[in-house]
Formats: structure tokens, C-alpha cells, sequence
């Protein structure tokens, strides 16, 4: 009984399997392919749709749909060419097909051949009069070809197909104010209005008297927009602004808190306004009003607490007001609320920096990159932070992970070898340092920092002047008003025993910032004493000794008593 019953399972088995087998006919199958295809596009991975639908139009060269998505994923990739040949296959399968041929004419109009493309949207309005789009497109396409009247008799026949709306309407107002015709774009605008008044319609009608200096009536237009809408987002807005240039600063505030509290409006509106406000505003603005906005961008992370671009504005704006501690707490915030945003993390970490947080910067700089190991930008910033904090061991350490992991021309890798190069010089390794700056030049011949650098050391060392004297003269070429550039040119030709040659540059670095430097000050000095202009020479002494209280200049006391000596003073 049990074999009988094994050898019934089997028959009923080889049945389902020749059922599905008769099931998935060629036709069926294929289609299932496209499918999987088309799938695989909308997951994104586009080159896999290619690799599946490539076989299928050498199978079945008949089966526009296969072209269609081809086309669709060549244009994902930018190969325009290939796209086109796709589509034009897939139109010619299926002539009336809608969307083949409308995106065919949109990959003409995208390609720069609006002729095709109007050939082929005015064949789609004889065979879909009613499809608003080809009328838009059409309207677009005319706009772009700088053949405003096709377009405005475009929106005529639309509108005899369609009706009158509201985005035809200020769809010519917009063309009408293109060609400078601004009183008709106005009466053609205000001419709907009369008859479908709207807040769209009134706000576009405010902002066109903003833009013609008429702000009372602009606020007029705005208060109808209101009225009719009072959480209308822009006419909130564009209330604010009218509001702010009468120097109604209370009325602007209750407006702004309406619009930053406002549950229509997206957040990115309300963060791209106040990010202009914080940024852009005067100081004075900001200083004199901060109370108020501090309530604003209250409101503001109420309505949106976790929201990124909301935190990095609260960020910035505590930074641009003094408040670091506060500053620091909502960008670290941001950061760890979105542990997988480049941006976030780079903004807490260039804050750490910009506000001299060294400590920290060099932390957050090293997590960060760990998180984002493709961005040694993080590497760069935390080394800055242990160079300020005197761990110059940790900074050769963050250089090498740099060399390993940025490109081997890249500027990374140059400023890489440039920090190394300064490292070791600082550290009495002058050899290790000069090879080190010659690989940074290797990457780039010109690079001030590295020349400037470079060339001053071997004056200090009395070496090599003529090298010196090239590299430092490429500085002065680049940045002819760098203080600390001409004073490394002028001393190198002191140096090579020209002090009056070396005189005028120095002259000229005392203008741009040289006063403030005691070893240019010191330098001068040693040039006018050369040149035995010895009072001139005792003035900038006594400037630098005011500049030497960090003793960067050791024993300058001394110096200048020996020089007094030898001045017979």
C-alpha cells in the first residue's frame, strides 16, 4: 500500500510540474523577465536592469517594453546616446503609446532640440487633447527657446481646452515679466484676480509690487492673501519682509514666530529664511534683536527638535551670538541624532574648531572619521586640535593616516607632508623636514606655505641662500602684501649681504601687519643698523621687546645692549 501510495505522489508531482511548466508559456515567462527587470530599476541598481534587459530585446526584438526601460536606464546613467536609440526602438513598436513618445520628446528638449521635440508634444495634443502636460511642457520648451510669444499662445490654447486656472495664470504673468512687459503681466494677473481671487495669486501680486519699491500696497495684497488663508505660508513670509523694511520690528517678530510655528510649512522653508537672517544680517541686527530671535528659534525646535538643518541653525546661531556652550550642544546634538550625516558630523567638528575647542576638536575629529573613513578631512581637523594642544606626536601620527588613505596628489597629501615638514624642523630634524617639503613641492612647485617655509629655514641656517632667495621670491610674486613673506624675501637678501635692497621690503611689510611681529620687527631693525641708521633701528628694537612678551625672540634684551655697545651708545 505504501509503494502505491509513493508512486501516486510522484504522478501527481511530474502533473503539477508539467501544469507549471504549460503555465509559464515564452510570452509569459518573458514578461515575468521585464518585470524583474523593471524591479531591479526601481530598487535603483540600474546596471542590473541593463544586464537583464540587454538579453531580452536580442530574444524578443519585438518587445517595446524592454526598449522602453533600457532607455530609462541609460538615461539614469547619462548615456544619452544609447537612451535615444532605445526610445526611438520603443516609439516605433508602439506608435501610440503616450509615454514612450513623451519622453522621447522630453530627452530632445533635455538634448537641445526643441524642434524635435515640439514635433513631436503638437502630435501628442492631436492624439491627447486633454493630457494637460504636453501643454505645460510645450509652454516650457517655448519658454527656454526664448520664443516667449509660442509660449503665450500655447497658454491661450490651453486654456480653450482646459479653462482658465490659477498656474496658467501666473504662468504668463511669469513670461509677460520675462520680456520686461510688466504693467501687462500685472493687469493680466490682477485681471484673474478680479474674478478668482486666491493666496497664491495675491502673494504673487504683492511680490511683484515689492519688486517695483511699492510696499504698502504689497502688504495690502498680503493682509487679502491672509485673510483669505491665514496660515498661508508665504504670504507670512512676504508679510515679515514688508514689515522688517518699515522697521516694524515687533510686527515682523509676531509674524515670523507664525511662520517658523506654522505645521504647513516645510521645515526646510523655515530653516533656508532664518539661515539667511543669522548669516546675512548685520551684527547689529543680530545683537539688538537676539531675545527675539532666541524665542524664534525656540519655536522653531519645538515644532522640529530632531530635525537636522533645524539643529545646525540653532547651532550656528548660539556660535554667531558668543554662546559656544550652547552652540556646542545642539550641533553635538545634531550629530548624534543622525550618526549617518557627513554633513552633521562636519558641522560639530568645523564648530570645534572654529570656537578653538582643541580638545575636543581632536576627538571628535578622530570619531568622526572612523564613522566616515573615506573623508581624511576629519583626520586634518583633528590634527589641527592636538597641534594646538602640543601633542605633536599624535599630529605626525594623524599625518601618516592621512598619506595612507587621501589620493597621492591630492591637497590633502600635500598639507600632509607640509605639517610633517614643520614637525620635524621643530623638531631639530632639518634633514627629515627639507625632504618633507620637497615631496609637498613635488605636488605642487608653487605652494606659498611650503616655499615660504622652506626658504626661511635654510636662511636661519645660512643655507643654500640662492635656493632660499628663488622660492621665497615666488611667495612675494603670489602675495606681494603677506608680511610674513616679504619678511623672509627681505631677509634672505639681507642675508646674502644686499641690506639695502632688503630695506624697501620690510618697509612694505610694517604696512600690512609687520608691526605686530617681533621677529619682523627684530629683522628690520638688524637691516637698518646695517645700514647704520641706528635711531630708526632702536625704535623697531624697542617695538619688538613690546612684541616679546611670549619670548619668542630668546636673550633680546641682551641683543640690543650689545648692539648699543657696538653703536658706541
Amino acid at each position: 500500500m505504501r509503494g502505491i501510495i509513493k508512486q501516486i505522489s510522484v504522478i501527481v508531482l511530474l502533473l503539477c510540474l508539467t501544469i507549471s511548466a504549460q503555465a509559464q508559456s515564452p510570452k509569459a515567462l518573458m514578461e515575468n523577465r521585464v518585470l524583474s527587470a523593471v524591479q531591479k530599476y526601481d530598487a535603483g541598481q540600474v546596471d542590473d536592469a541593463i544586464k537583464m534587459l540587454l538579453p531580452i530585446v536580442e530574444l524578443e526584438p519585438t518587445n517595446d517594453a524592454a526598449y522602453y526601460y533600457l532607455a530609462q536606464s541609460y538615461i539614469k546613467k547619462k548615456e544619452l546616446d544609447a537612451a535615444e536609440l532605445y526610445l526611438q526602438k520603443a516609439v516605433e513598436l508602439d506608435r501610440k503609446n503616450f509615454w514612450y513618445r513623451q519622453r522621447l520628446a522630453s530627452l530632445y528638449a533635455a538634448t537641445s532640440r526643441g524642434e524635435l521635440a515640439i514635433s513631436i508634444y503638437e502630435q501628442l495634443l492631436v492624439d491627447f487633447p486633454k493630457k494637460s502636460d504636453i501643454y505645460f511642457e510645450l509652454v516650457e520648451l517655448y519658454a527656454a527657446m526664448g520664443e516667449i510669444d509660442k509660449a503665450l499662445e500655447t497658454i491661450e490654447e490651453v486654456e480653450k481646452v482646459l479653462g482658465v486656472t490659477e498656474a496658467l495664470a501666473v504662468y504668463r504673468f511669469n513670461l509677460l515679466r520675462m520680456t520686461e512687459r510688466h504693467e501687462e503681466a500685472f493687469k493680466s494677473l490682477e485681471a484673474y484676480n478680479e474674478k478668482y481671487s486666491s493666496p497664491y495669486v495675491l502673494s504673487t501680486l504683492a511680490d511683484w509690487h515689492i519688486s517695483q519699491y511699492n510696499d504698502s500696497t504689497a502688504l495690502v495684497y498680503y493682509n487679502e492673501a491672509l485673510d483669505l488663508d491665514s496660515s498661508y505660508a508665504p504670504a507670512q513670509l512676504g508679510k515679515a519682509e514688508v514689515l522688517r523694511m518699515r522697521r516694524d520690528y515687533g510686527g515682523f517678530f509676531s509674524m515670523l514666530n507664525k511662520f517658523v510655528k506654522n505645521e504647513e510649512t516645510t521645515v526646510g522653508a523655515k530653516t533656508d529664511y532664518l539661515m539667511a537672517v543669522v548669516q546675512r544680517t548685520e551684527p547689529k541686527f543680530l545683537r539688538t534683536f537676539s531675545s527675539e530671535l532666541d524665542t524664534v528659534m525656540t519655536g522653531l525646535l519645538s515644532k522640529h527638535a530632531k530635525d537636522s538643518t533645524a539643529l545646525e541653525l540653532a547651532g550656528l546661531w548660539y556660535y554667531k551670538t558668543g554662546r559656544n556652550e550652547d552652540a556646542a550642544r545642539y550641533f553635538k546634538i545634531n550629530a548624534n541624532e543622525h550618526p549617518s550625516s557627513l554633513n552633521a558630523a562636519a558641522g560639530y567638528v568645523e564648530f570645534l574648531m572654529y570656537a578653538e575647542m582643541w580638545d575636543d576638536l581632536a576627538k571628535e575629529g578622530r570619531k568622526a572619521f572612523e564613522v566616515f573613513p573615506g573623508e581624511p578631512a576629519f583626520l586634518e581637523l583633528a590634527s589641527v586640535g592636538d597641534y594646538n594642544m602640543g601633542r605633536y606626536d599624535e599630529v605626525m601620527e594623524l599625518c601618516d593616516k592621512v598619506l595612507e588613505v587621501a589620493p597621492r596628489d591630492s591637497s590633502r597629501t600635500l598639507r600632509a607632508w607640509s605639517t610633517k615638514g614643520d614637525l620635524y624642523h621643530n623638531a631639530g630634524d632639518s634633514k627629515k623636514a627639507y625632504k618633507a617639503y620637497d615631496k609637498a613641492l613635488k605636488i605642487n612647485p608653487d605652494y606659498e606655505y611650503v616655499l615660504n617655509n622652506y626658504a626661511y629655514y635654510l636662511s636661519v641656517e645660512g643655507k643654500k641662500l640662492k635656493k632660499a632667495y628663488e622660492m621665497s621670491k615666488k611667495t612675494i610674486e603670489k602675495e606681494p602684501n603677506n608680511a610674513t613673506y616679504l619678511d623672509t624675501f627681505g631677509w634672505i637678501v639681507y642675508l646674502q649681504g644686499r641690506p639695502m635692497e632688503a630695506k624697501p621690503f620690510f618697509k612694505r611689510a610694517m604696512l600690512y601687519g609687520g608691526k605686530d611681529s617681533a621677529v619682523i620687527l627684530d629683522h628690520y631693525a638688524e637691516v637698518l643698523f646695517a645700514l647704520k641708521e641706528y635711531d630708526m633701528a632702536f625704535v623697531y628694537w624697542s617695538l619688538a621687546k613690546q612684541k616679546n612678551s611670549e619670548g619668542e625672540i630668546p636673550d633680546l634684551e641682551e641683543k640690543i645692549q650689545q648692539k648699543k655697545q657696538e653703536a658706541g651708545r
